[in-house]
């Protein structure tokens, strides 16, 4: 177990560690010349062969305050200490509201200095304290009235502490531990230091190390300082690293992660918990993450939301807390719960957008927590594992018993799928209906026409399920309904008989077969609008047809030239089908508005390869 002191500058918080753990915590030349901590110190107590006491001495000072936060990161029990002559001070009070803003860890109070009061002063000060921590809710807490100088009440401390029990670790949680020191050992090499938030690490394991964005080796392990094989979360852990890193690329702040996360987070959504009305809705502040500290952006959303934009991004998942303090930082404003790691830059207070985020912040588990994500947006395998920073083995666990879909490598729900899937019915039924010369539709245009804002590859996805579930059907790479299957009547079998023979190599109006075959020019229009749609045919505009396998020469040039790795203009294809210019613009642009190019300026690049193929 990791215990941190608490307190006021000069109220004994080095000497009352001293005299429980024989271990002086001040290390810096600085800290000895000055009486006074500045940096985080540490002291172990071994309790036996098995358990050891770690303790974390944090600076009193409000100049140090940054040290302080990144000492108490992770930690399940605090040591709030008050001297008697001076009692409940500043440092006092804004410690005990960063533990509770923190999360709340379990409290001891140790009462110092207890020689130089009489019984009613010490009686008094007990009084204090128990008023000001009952306000954050920390109530009928044990308390210690203790002299580092006469030893008074140390023995009684110390086996107080020796018998509390550290919460067990969340095995379902990847290893994640934020740097607070870096150093080299001459025979050793390279040293960080830290405590470990989450997880479990092994000697010869690989981790990735931020800030130098590098993989490297754990060649030795101390927890709790003494050397072990295997350490965990909770604990006070010294990583003997090898790899291609030096001290100097290390910074209090990095972090040593189970798996590769090559860029941290600047945009948050967040829950805030503010001590204080805000003086302006959006405004500058620093801001504190374990071991880090970076300055940002909070604009609140709602009374329970804001979004965080930080100007150093943090490595950082959901349900982190981060400490607010103002501009100056001066003054503490509260603290933020993480809820979402990528927000919307816009659309933010969009109602439907706030309430999922609601209900994002109201799930108690990461069941609740996933299921919302892929009830707003499909879901990345890879995003959602580190946001709940899950195992692979958790997260397969838990996926078993949700059961999403997976489409093109995103998850989302089945609820969800069947949305989209009535979506892309509903579009494509549209299209049969405006555009009845034409087989069907290609899987680009139609993703573009129903679901645009979503990911291409889980769309194709997704039709690919539908055509394998029948809901959809395709000829040549033509999408269409079930239902949408055209047949000549036999008096249109008979008029096409006639008809196809006049279709060589160049395109025809519709009035020029009118009138070649005496017929009328409605009926001859929809006898082609059949022909159309089953595939002998296609209209390059209303009214005008090609021959269907000569449209399948001209995209296979396209595709040649794709090939090739060069895009098609108006003038190489007029030359190398030997036409007429307008008759080029016309095949490119049908070739656009079918989705299987796209245009750019002057070119046209292919978009759907899948189209005008042979069958």
């Amino acid at each position: 177990m990791i215990i941190a002191t608490a307190g006021h500058v000069d109220h004994g918080k080095t000497s009352l560690l001293q005299v429980i753990t024989g271990v002086d915590a001040d290390r810096l030349p600085e800290e000895k010349r000055r009486g006074m901590t500045i940096d985080l110190g540490y002291a172990y107590w071994p309790l036996d062969e098995r358990r050891t006491l770690g303790f974390i001495d944090v600076p009193g000072h409000e100049k140090f305050l940054a040290n302080m936060l990144a000492g108490i990161g992770g930690i399940q029990h605090a040591l709030l200490v008050v001297a008697c002559d001076d009692g409940v001070m500043p440092q006092t009070l804004e410690h005990l509201q960063l533990l509770k803003l923190t999360g709340l860890p379990s409290l001891t109070v140790a009462l110092t200095k207890a020689d130089r009061v009489d019984k009613a002063r010490m009686s008094e000060v007990e009084q204090q304290v128990r008023e000001l921590t009952a306000q954050f809710s920390w109530n009928d807490l044990p308390l210690f009235v203790t002299s580092s100088s006469t030893q008074q009440g140390i023995d009684a401390l110390r086996q107080h502490l020796s018998q509390l029990r550290e919460s067990p670790g969340d095995t379902r949680r990847r290893f994640r531990l934020a740097i607070d020191r870096a150093f080299t050992l001459k025979g050793t090499g390279l040293v960080v230091t830290g405590t470990a938030l989450a997880g479990k690490v092994e000697v010869g394991q690989t981790l990735w190390l931020t800030g130098a964005s590098q993989p490297v080796r754990v060649r030795a392990l101390h927890a709790q300082n003494q050397p072990v094989t295997q350490a965990q979360a909770g604990e006070r852990i010294a990583l003997n690293l090898a790899g291609a890193v030096e001290k100097a690329q290390i910074e209090r702040g990095n972090w040593l992660l189970a798996e590769p996360q090559a860029e941290g987070f600047s945009r948050l959504v967040v829950e805030i918990d503010l001590l204080q009305p805000l003086r302006q809705p959006t405004q500058a502040v620093h801001l504190y993450h374990a071991a880090s500290h970076v300055t940002g952006r909070l604009t609140q959303l709602s009374d329970r939301l804001s979004e965080l934009v930080l100007m150093t991004p943090l490595w950082l998942a959901e349900n982190d807390r981060i400490i607010i303090r103002d501009n100056s930082a001066q003054q503490t404003l509260g603290s933020a719960r993480v809820i979402l790691l990528h927000g919307k830059k816009r659309g933010k207070r969009q109602s439907d957008y706030l309430a999922w985020l609601e209900a994002l912040a109201d799930a108690q588990d990461d069941r609740q927590s996933i299921e919302q994500h892929l009830i707003q947006q499909p879901g990345d395998m890879a995003a959602l594992t580190w946001a709940r920073q899950l195992t692979p083995e958790a997260m397969s666990e838990l996926l078993s018993r949700l059961n999403p879909v997976s489409l093109g490598g995103l998850l989302t729900t089945e609820q969800q799928a069947g949305q989209w899937q009535s979506t892309i019915l509903s579009a494509l039924a549209h299209f049969h209906q405006y555009h009845q010369e034409q087989p069907g539709i290609g899987r680009d245009r139609l993703r573009r026409m129903a679901l645009p804002g979503l990911p291409a590859g889980m769309i194709y996805a997704l039709i690919d399920r539908m055509l394998a579930q029948g809901l959809i059907n395709h000829r040549q790479g033509w999408l269409h309904l079930p239902d949408f299957e055209p047949r000549f009547t036999a008096s249109e079998a008979l008029l096409w008989q006639q008809t196809e023979p006049l279709f060589l190599d160049q395109p025809l109006w519709v009035r020029d077969i009118a009138q070649a075959l005496t017929q009328d020019e409605t009926a001859i229009r929809d006898l082609l609008l059949t022909a159309a749609r089953l595939g002998h045919i296609t209209a390059i505009v209303r009214d005008r047809y090609y021959r269907s396998d000569q449209i399948l020469i001209f995209a296979d040039l396209i595709r040649q030239h794709d090939a090739q790795g060069i895009s098609t203009t108006t003038a190489d294809f007029r030359s190398q089908l030997g036409v007429g210019r307008k008759v080029a613009v016309q095949i490119l642009e049908f070739f656009d508005r079918s989705g299987f190019t796209r245009r750019r300026g002057n070119e046209h690049l292919l978009r759907d390869a899948q189209l005008f193929q042979l069958p």
